[in-house]
């Protein structure tokens, strides 16, 4: 990446071979330079500005923000507003006119970050507030600040989005609207439009509400959000009159919902916490996922609508954390379970972050290379970036572009982007030298700045909203403010906003994104929408025929006719969108769509195999058997394979069994089939193929059988009588090795413990002999361990005493304390329970605490300290040699310890 230099205008003197740069009336020694070099030939005497030179405390000032950034070519960033107007900007908005609307959350988490007492203690008791910034002279600076809204309810908010003179304020438990009735820039009145969701003061509560191309809002909760109830406190049903349970949805979720709150959807779930969506013009929806912190694992994703974005396991809801068949090599795709059927794949994987807002960058001001590209703030790489989208197959992949970063400055932490009316980006800053939920210290420092090409004065255009032709010319600005009231304006025209619209549309030079901007609104003006959406249907641009369906589904409740015309689309997105429609239509022509679609399935397409399980959703059983009766051998190909991974429902089950136990396949690429059983419905076909594995006679037959038990489930081997044959048959074939261990250790039969018992004392020495005792410890009782330590012989007694020396458990140790300490073991057996109990890390601890409390006598002391003596650890071993005592015989080292 290349950057231009970052410059600043200020007063410079040179005294001597010092230079100074003044500030009003602050002067600060920047470099002690020679003469010669005190003025670079390309830049002029009052531009020289060498940032490093600074201290610490004055880089923090806010004249110097800009010098810390490294901005890429082609692009200047300028300092719009900085603390003490603002402190802690968690979100923004940019409204029609250009003015930025900042969240000033100065008690954003204070459980955890406390009170910076900085400000009034008026200003804190009176909550949190909403800021307008306005540069009045276009010089990219903010000059006049309102406060539009500041009260004790307002506590921390996660986002704000401006729809003309009302205002949508995130923060759970509430989503708020602020109506400026008079036009003064303050709230006159306030309101609750959806309350009820969790995640108050936290990261993973509710965030911003952006405006989509169709008119409607899209919004997001993090995996504290849990739940959303209307104003009333009522839950929500879905376009298919069923109650939204939100039970049936896990962690983060994506939301669209009509102007007037209503009609909510559900468009996507299993989401970590993303910060914000965003919506381009053909309606396709954008989000980054913030991972577990440490992970390397942000990714960016597309929002296929109903997917599962596999942040917790579908079925059992257990983290990523936990193993699983055919585990995704990389943390990155593990964090996200990849690897499993019915989750959505990542676009992109970014690494470590705090990913922040986001925006679709639609305008043309900036170099072209970022024209139609994703914006995304992320806090913990101190960085602004754009993400280049290219066509993957039926979905997408992308890479990274940086624009702005925190090189020199790393307090620069990016929390939100906005495009403005002229084109230009406004990012806010919550300026910190920590980034995320816990590491934020400075509560008081906030800055705004303007992203641009340099020079480019900052004004936003002026429109007539009663004028067709301008409001459609204000429906292709670049600002979401700006094309909420074009969109409502044109709308209410209704016929008289045709013209423009349609020319707009029919336009085959013009750009396609504001084509389809009028394609949405066309969609929503009653009685002239079907030609122009019958037209796009044909359109040579994939896009626009993408967006026409979309446009229909939205007005239709059975949109089939139109999907049919697109079933055998040349593009594969189109298709995959074709296969999103049919999501719980259970019509004979949805089935003929289906079959249509999977036909045309040419594998190696993830995003479009898991398109057809989307429109596949609770009709697998009929979708299924009607494919094969059309393709007769359903393992004939890769593709057909997919499907049978990809499907739910009992008729799979043989051929998944078929599948996992083909010996001509590695097992490394079988494990799919048998993760896919996990998705499957439990029931007698399922255990019966399952237990037929067990049976085969394959060259990998242990492995498959163990596979086979695992995906059985430990209650059903515990409950069947046919579990427990193949589990015991499978114990005697691997007795002796480490697969006997694990599938003991995994299902704990309590008839194993003999055998158990007697590789233990076989092999005390070896690490099947030692897990083995592990192992008893873990399932056998107590009694059962005495028992065998009292009725054996001495050899047997040590080899068991040795087996369980390195376990270090509480139990363990428990058991070499009172075998030393007793008297019913032989005295030779005695003194190896006490010189074993230093056998683990936490058996080193354990025999010094019995020191220092002077719990051990003569000989049993001295094998306890001789059995440390030789510890890892050197603190260890000093402290064990002040116990010693060779004031008598029988000390350390000694016959007696033998």
């Amino acid at each position: 990446m290349s950057y231009k230099s970052v410059v600043y205008k200020k007063s410079v003197f040179v005294l001597g071979s010092i230079l100074l740069v003044v500030f009003g009336s602050s002067a600060f020694r920047l470099s002690r330079l020679p003469l010669s070099q005190t003025f670079p030939d390309s830049l002029a005497a009052d531009t020289v500005f060498v940032y490093d030179s600074l201290s610490e405390k004055e880089k923090r000032f806010p004249e110097f923000a800009v010098a810390g950034l490294d901005v890429a070519e082609g692009l200047e960033a300028t300092l719009f507003a900085s603390e003490p107007t603002l402190s802690n900007p968690t979100s923004i908005d940019v409204d029609h006119r250009g003015r930025v609307w900042v969240c000033d959350a100065y008690n954003y988490r204070p459980t955890i970050h406390g009170d910076a007492k900085t400000r009034s203690k008026q200003d804190r008791l009176t909550g949190d507030r909403i800021l307008i910034l306005e540069d009045t002279d276009g010089d990219g600076k903010s000059d006049l600040t309102k406060v539009f809204y500041q009260g004790p309810e307002l506590d921390a908010p996660l986002g704000i989005c401006v729809i003309g003179n009302r205002v949508i304020v995130s923060q759970s438990p509430y989503v708020w609207l602020f109506t400026d009735d008079d036009g003064d820039d303050k709230a006159d009145r306030k309101e609750i439009i959806f309350r009820g969701v969790s995640g108050a003061r936290h990261d993973q509560g509710i965030h911003s509400f952006v405006f989509g191309p169709d008119g409607k809002f899209y919004f997001n909760f993090g995996g504290e959000g849990k739940q959303l109830l209307d104003a009333r406190g009522r839950g929500f049903y879905d376009k298919f009159d069923q109650p939204i349970n939100f039970h049936n949805y896990r962690k983060g979720m994506v939301f669209r919902c009509d102007q007037d709150f209503k009609n909510l959807e559900v468009l996507g779930d299993n989401f970590r916490n993303g910060l914000e969506v965003a919506v381009d013009s053909y309606g396709t929806v954008w989000q980054s996922d913030h991972d577990e912190d440490g992970n390397e694992s942000v990714r960016i994703n597309y929002v296929m609508e109903n997917g599962n974005f596999g942040y917790t396991d579908e079925m059992t809801g257990t983290t990523w954390r936990v193993n699983r068949t055919n585990l995704e090599e990389d943390i990155a795709r593990r964090h996200w379970h990849q690897n499993d059927p019915g989750v959505v794949p990542d676009v992109l994987h970014t690494g470590s972050g705090a990913p922040a807002g986001m925006a679709i960058y639609e305008g043309q001001l900036l170099p072209r290379k970022y024209w139609d590209q994703i914006i995304h703030a992320d806090a913990g790489p101190n960085v602004v970036r754009a993400y280049p989208i290219e066509n993957d197959g039926a979905g997408y992949k992308a890479n990274m572009l940086e624009m702005v970063k925190g090189t020199r400055d790393t307090w620069f932490r990016p929390s939100d982007v906005c495009v403005a009316p002229d084109g230009s980006l406004i990012v806010s800053d919550w300026y910190d030298p920590g980034e995320g939920e816990i590491g934020i210290t400075d509560l008081n420092r906030g800055r705004i700045y303007r992203i641009a090409p340099p020079k480019v004065p900052y004004r936003a255009p002026k429109y007539d909203l009663t004028s067709p032709q301008e409001a459609t010319d204000a429906l292709q600005n670049p600002n979401l403010a700006t094309r909420y009231l074009a969109w409502n304006a044109l709308v209410k025209m209704s016929f008289k906003a045709e013209p423009p619209l349609g020319e707009l549309l029919h336009r085959y030079n013009a750009n396609p994104r504001l084509r389809a901007r009028a394609l949405w609104v066309l969609n929503n003006i009653e009685g002239v929408s079907n030609r122009h959406l019958e037209n796009s249907f044909r359109n040579i641009n994939p896009n626009l025929r993408i967006t026409a369906l979309r446009a229909v589904r939205q007005r239709n409740a059975d949109p089939t006719e139109y999907i049919k015309l697109l079933t055998t689309d040349r593009d594969p997105q189109v298709r995959r969108e074709c296969a999103l429609a049919i999501y719980r239509n259970h019509t004979y022509e949805a089935l003929d769509v289906w079959l249509q679609l999977v036909e045309q399935y040419e594998g190696n397409d993830r995003w479009y195999l898991e398109a057809l399980g989307i429109g596949g959703y609770k009709q697998w059983d009929r979708l299924f058997r009607a494919w094969l009766t059309k393709v007769g051998d359903p393992l004939k190909t890769p593709a057909n394979r997919d499907i049978v991974w990809r499907a739910r429902t009992k008729y799979t089950i043989p051929y998944l069994a078929k599948l996992a136990a083909d010996p001509e396949v590695p097992l490394k690429d079988r494990l799919r089939y048998f993760r896919a059983f996990d998705f499957n419905p439990t029931g007698y076909d399922k255990s019966t193929a399952l237990l037929g594995l067990t049976q085969k006679k394959v060259p990998d037959h242990v492995e498959v059988s163990k596979l086979a038990l695992y995906h059985l489930g430990k209650d059903f081997i515990q409950d069947s009588y046919w579990g427990k044959i193949a589990l015991v048959k499978l114990l005697d074939e691997t007795y002796g090795t480490q697969n006997y261990i694990e599938l003991v250790a995994r299902y704990e039969p309590v008839f194993e413990n003999e055998r158990l018992f007697k590789l233990a004392t076989d092999r005390p020495d070896t690490d099947i002999g030692r897990d083995a005792g592990r192992q008893l410890l873990r399932q056998a009782p107590n009694a059962y361990i005495w028992n065998k330590l009292e009725t054996s012989n001495d050899e047997k007694q040590l080899a068991l005493l040795a087996s369980i020396r390195a376990v270090g458990s509480q139990n363990s140790l428990t058991i070499l304390a009172s075998a030393a300490a007793g008297t019913s073991l032989p005295h030779a057996v005695r003194l190896r329970a006490a010189r074993y109990l230093g056998g683990s890390w936490e058996g080193e601890e354990f025999v010094l605490k019995l020191l220092k409390e002077n719990r051990l006598h003569g000989e049993i002391k001295a094998a306890a300290i001789d059995g440390i003596s030789h510890a890892y650890r050197k603190e260890i071993r000093e402290e064990a040699d002040r116990y010693l005592d060779f004031s008598r015989g029988g000390g350390v080292g000694s016959k007696v310890l033998e």
